[in-house]
């Protein structure tokens, strides 16, 4: 469909740039400016729309003379990714001796210099010659560039977005090659936006890969504690438990503000009175840190079952496994903590729901001393509308027949709610009497 379109666009850009240079040369400025430049518009505005490897796909397709003036028209923000995408001899035609160059902050190298964990930016594949690094990093990397930094250190990375399919009983393995595949859940807690982010994880040769398609707070706080203190890390198991422990720490600071939440919420839900409008607001805010929790809890789990993994593989020394041990028993203390929050979240939920079974009772109460007060009122009413009524009051005139008829009515529904009213209190007296004789 998009070949078609682009090839219908160029055929109409030769045929106006025809027409032009057969014009008088008094004319042919007015026309290019008139016709030629909205073309060309048109041409770049349909390019836009494109993402990058469809552009690749056309460029591919599309004969070598229509493929450079096609690439002409391409936006300068998308020339890279589309590099990516295309093959090697038709990049050197489209773009010379220029490299297709990584996205800003996409892949991050961290190696060690001096006995501190230096990160270093990658923007082009040269930048990868030569370095010797302990973590990478790739974040929302495309499928080409994954396979290039692959293809560099001779295995091939995953995509993590695939990885998310996995059984749980794959997401930890060895390949036969000796490399060690991981898959962990990251969370990403965001005000109501809370959930999971699959990280892929890949260890050979002492270099570790770790591949997302989101930003994650845990790695950014990791890239500023590398850089900053010394001795961080010795080799990638340091990193990775690193990670792994920070991930935690980050469960936890999500678990303290579940613990706000639901006590700010507990003030409102313990107070004597609660509107439906506030109750359902009071339901939605449970519900929400109820979901938080539930995941905060699935994601350490996740933590833990990996833990427990690299335990058993015996990649880990006995300082790994120290480290190991401890984010294992913080995983622990977490756990009784998401189990208390289970029980607080419950509660709140049955008091709140109480509180909204309450207002419907009082509404029904009402409800139903409306009916016994305006009971008797519709016995006369229906008297009144006999004809016999109209017999008894054939010698009074109409006006104030019904209206000793209407005021007879309302003395009626009066006196029938001063003495449910009556009945009410006594009623209290007596429940407060027995309260104070146990």
């Amino acid at each position: 469909m998009y070949l078609e379109a682009v090839k219908d666009l160029l055929k109409k850009q030769r045929l106006v740039e025809g027409l032009v240079r057969n014009e008088p040369a008094q004319s042919q400025g007015l026309i290019e400016n008139l016709v030629v430049r909205q073309h060309l518009t048109e041409l770049e505005n349909f390019m836009a729309k494109l993402p990058p490897h469809e552009i690749a796909t056309l460029l591919e397709a599309l004969p070598i003379e229509d493929a450079t003036a096609l690439w002409k028209r391409v936006p300068v923000a998308k020339e890279s990714d589309i590099l990516w995408e295309v093959s090697e001899p038709l990049r050197e035609h489209l773009s010379g001796a220029a490299e297709p160059r990584f996205a800003e902050n996409r892949i991050n190298v961290f190696e060690v210099q001096n006995g501190r964990v230096c990160q270093k930016t990658i923007k082009s594949r040269r930048d990868l010659d030569g370095v010797q690094p302990i973590w990478i990093d790739l974040l929302n990397a495309t499928a080409h560039e994954r396979a290039y930094v692959g293809d560099h250190f001779g295995m091939k990375l995953p995509d993590p977005g695939d990885e998310t399919d996995l059984e749980v009983s794959s997401r930890f393995h060895f390949e036969e090659n000796g490399e060690l595949h991981l898959h962990s859940n990251f969370l990403l807690d965001r005000e109501g936006n809370s959930r999971s982010v699959p990280v892929a994880f890949v260890m050979q040769n002492g270099i570790l890969f770790s591949l997302r398609n989101e930003d994650l707070p845990v790695f950014r706080l990791q890239r500023r504690r590398v850089g900053a203190m010394p001795g961080f890390a010795s080799d990638c198991k340091d990193l990775l438990l690193a990670l792994y422990g920070a991930d935690v720490e980050y469960s936890a600071d999500s678990l303290e503000d579940i613990y706000k939440t639901l006590s700010r919420v507990g003030k409102h839900v313990l107070s004597e009175t609660m509107t439906d409008t506030e109750a359902a607001s009071v339901l939605a805010d449970i519900a929400e840190e109820e979901d938080l929790n539930g995941r905060i809890r699935s994601n350490i789990m996740d933590t833990q079952r990996a833990l427990a993994f690299l335990m058993q593989s015996r990649l880990l020394n006995e300082g790994h496994r120290d480290a190991a041990k401890q984010i294992l028993r913080n995983i622990e203390s977490l756990n009784s903590h998401t189990a208390f929050l289970f029980d607080k979240i419950n509660f709140l939920m049955d008091a709140t729901i109480g509180f909204i079974n309450i207002n419907q009772n009082r509404r029904v109460s009402q409800l139903t001393v409306f009916g016994v007060v305006f009971m008797p009122i519709n016995i006369l009413a229906g008297m009144g509308g006999m004809s016999e009524f109209s017999m008894m009051t054939s010698g009074l005139p109409w006006p104030v027949a019904y209206g000793s008829f209407v005021i007879g009515a309302g003395l009626l529904g009066w006196l029938t709610y001063v003495v449910l009213r009556r009945l009410e209190v006594r009623k209290v007296k007596r429940e407060a009497a027995a309260r104070q004789l146990d």
